[in-house]
């Protein structure tokens, strides 16, 4: 027999399956020995009031054993005979697009500017070392995009546009823990999320795929076509730099899924200068803001013992509204590490990413602001107004940080009245921070309203303005700032046939599963395209 029970318990009884064994079989009146195993169906932690408790649904099974389908497989076909689509970058949009044109019978070929995802670690610790940046293999470029070392955190709100829980069972399919389809907050982990990226990686070549890396778009291949006496552009491939194993020209032929990553500023004016449709997006701008993880446990969990034994680090979400526009809690990390995100040279950008356990000594979150085109641009803006934006505070922090990946920081309540931090608290940001006056340097725009924001969450969370923490400059990349145009039937540019502007670098996703849901719609909306011309 089999049950399932939405239950709320002490957070030592949702500690094991064995306490959830002895919880259950008091409370339905059962032998204990009768229940053959409990599974966690979902799983959400209730900390508005000083005694924790965990919400779980949970599936019961007495006298028989439980059935092997904590997740659903996705069959992947041969599709090494069929005709083939370019995908364009092997992020989360690019990677799900893949996966599904094989699910549906055609064949992908991915193009990634970076290196694969092992070869990619050994750029990424050389920044620290060297105090420079590659600029294909970083923080943002590489197999797995910049998700891959950013975290691997799965919430989203995007529950329209597709299924979550697809999106969740082919991370499973490709070795993620089956724990990230209970969590309210999935998280695979910046550790463990490489491993089931190139699985994804070996699902696509087994079936008969492709995948090339160093291996750059410079641009798009167009046809004319004549349709009624109207003359509209249609894409027919890519043009391409492959660096392997020395730099050569290469063409790529079939309709186009566009997914390259919100930093991919070479194709934003690539596409500019082609005069392809792309219009300024809005975004958040401001500073990773990092705490003792001891102390965010503490305010989380109204404890002086922290998080105990039984609890995870804490998250925290803020959110408020000074002089119209929002200021809020970005990419919360708890536990985690502040981490050097800039893609090119005379930059500081700050990120942050958590290990699977989330288990070092600090915690942080981006903390920004909203930024609107029409804060930053004339009646007339250009459609790369925000990527401007974006790279003169990037440059104006890298003249702060000595120039440098070492990043401007203060102290947060010295920021917030406005004076020098003299010492600065230890950090897990690699690179080195530098005491710098970010009240007085950061745009008044941006400078102000984070002040006033966080004296707003001082009062809803009793410490967490303090000097124990840290601000650290500069968080510039929330989201794409440019949209590609398309159109929202068929997904595809509003006036090129053949080409899927796909995922966050398009526009029209923020975060991992967004993006690979709007990946997974791009690859149907192809293949319907594709199933036009035959």
């Amino acid at each position: 027999m089999t049950s399932e029970y939405q239950i709320r318990v002490l957070p030592q009884v949702a500690a094991s399956e064995q306490s959830l064994k002895s919880w259950l079989a008091e409370d339905k009146g059962l032998d204990v020995r009768t229940i053959t195993a409990v599974r966690i169906l979902k799983r959400s932690i209730d900390a508005r009031q000083r005694t924790i408790y965990v919400n779980l649904k949970v599936r019961m099974y007495v006298n028989e054993e439980p059935v092997d389908d904590e997740y659903q497989p996705v069959d992947y076909p041969d599709v090494s005979q069929k005709p083939q689509v370019i995908v364009v970058g092997a992020g989360p949009g690019g990677l799900f697009a893949a996966l599904r044109l094989i699910e549906l019978g055609w064949r992908p070929v991915v193009l990634e500017r970076g290196k694969d995802v092992h070869q990619r670690k050994k750029d990424l610790a050389a920044i620290s070392r060297t105090q420079c940046v590659d600029e294909e293999s970083n923080y943002c470029f590489g197999e797995g995009g910049a998700g891959a070392y950013s975290d691997g955190k799965l919430y989203t709100r995007s529950k329209k546009r597709g299924s979550v829980e697809k999106i969740l069972n082919v991370f499973c399919q490709h070795g993620a823990s089956t724990s990230i389809l209970a969590d309210a907050h999935p998280h695979i982990g910046t550790d463990r999320l490489p491993k089931v990226i190139e699985a994804m990686r070996n699902t696509i070549i087994r079936c008969g795929g492709e995948v090339h890396f160093q291996t750059k778009m410079t641009r798009l291949i167009l046809s004319n076509t004549s349709n009624g006496g109207n003359t509209a552009g249609r894409v027919i491939g890519v043009e391409a730099i492959s660096h392997q194993p020395s730099p050569q020209e290469q063409q790529f032929f079939g309709p186009v899924i566009l997914a390259t990553g919100h930093s991919a500023r070479d194709v934003y004016r690539y596409l500019a200068e082609a005069r392809i449709e792309i219009e300024p997006k809005g975004i958040a701008v401001g500073v990773r803001l990092e705490h003792p993880a001891e102390l965010i446990d503490q305010i989380q969990y109204h404890s002086r013992n922290g998080r105990g034994r039984y609890l995870p680090a804490a998250e925290y979400t803020f959110v408020t509204q000074v002089e119209g526009r929002g200021v809020y809690s970005f990419c919360m990390c708890p536990g985690g590490f502040v981490i050097p995100a800039a893609t090119g040279q005379e930059q500081i950008v700050v990120n942050g990413m958590s290990p699977a356990n989330r288990g070092t000594q600090w915690s942080n979150s981006g903390m920004v602001v909203e930024i609107r085109p029409e804060d930053v641009a004339n009646d007339d803006p250009s459609p790369l107004c925000m990527m401007a934006y974006q790279e003169e505070l990037e440059r104006l922090c890298w003249q702060q940080g000595n120039r440098k990946q070492t990043a401007p920081a203060q102290r947060m309540a010295d920021f917030v009245n406005g004076r020098l931090s003299y010492d600065l608290p230890r950090t897990s940001y690699a690179p080195g921070v530098i005491s710098s006056p970010l009240h007085f340097w950061l745009p008044p725009f941006v400078g102000k309203r984070l002040q006033e924001g966080f004296r707003t969450f001082g009062r809803q969370a009793h410490g967490f303005l303090t000097n124990e923490a840290m601000l650290i400059a500069i968080e510039t990349r929330t989201s794409s700032p440019v949209r590609i145009l398309r159109t929202p039937d068929t997904l595809q540019h509003v006036r090129l046939q053949g080409l899927f502007p796909c995922g966050e670098g398009a526009g029209y996703a923020g975060g991992i599963v967004s993006a690979a849901i709007d990946g997974e719609r791009c690859a149907e909306m192809c293949a319907e395209y594709l199933k036009g011309g035959e």
